[in-house]
């Protein structure tokens, strides 16, 4: 009789998580359906910064957003983009990214890498017509709309005075 091997597959992702939407939800129970044990990488305020963008909502309130969901295990702080130091720390089995990164250089480089320590990388497709980005676009619209509807209604107040 053999003994079965009962080893945790621990998975891990990252994210802004900024303006949680359903294609966020979608990434997380996708990931949690191929592994025992998902951790999640919040990516702080100082690292989305350094990609010149500023999240809308503040990092501690992103973090427990995402620690509250259901098919996650860990929720911890995104401090850097190298994904191989987050697993020299973590040491996961697979690692889930977004489809947009398939191909480039930075993720061939990670590829070999992960190929040398036998982490699988899962790419998840994008969604499609939902993103942070475009939630804040479509609210920065709104906004502006209302400012100049706002801007004509006083102009005519006063004209009628």
């Amino acid at each position: 009789m053999t003994k079965k091997y009962d080893k945790k597959i621990i998975g891990y992702t990252t994210g802004v998580f900024d303006l949680f939407h359903i294609g966020h939800l979608d990434i997380l129970r996708s990931a949690r359906s191929l592994c025992d044990f998902l951790i999640v990488g919040v990516t702080t305020n100082e690292l989305v910064s350094y990609k010149h963008k500023k999240a809308v909502i503040p990092f501690k309130e992103r973090l427990e957003i995402v620690r509250s969901i259901q098919y996650v295990d860990l929720a911890i702080p995104q401090y850097s983009m190298n994904k191989f130091m987050a697993w020299e720390k973590l040491k996961f089995n697979i690692i889930f990214v977004g489809d947009d990164w398939y191909s480039t250089d930075k993720w061939k480089e990670f590829e070999e890498q992960f190929k040398k320590v036998d982490v699988k990388i899962i790419y998840f497709p994008y969604t499609k017509g939902t993103s942070s980005t475009l939630i804040n676009e479509i609210l920065k619209r709104e906004r502006t709309e209302f400012l100049r509807i706002e801007r004509t209604r006083t102009q005519n107040k006063k004209k009628k005075k």
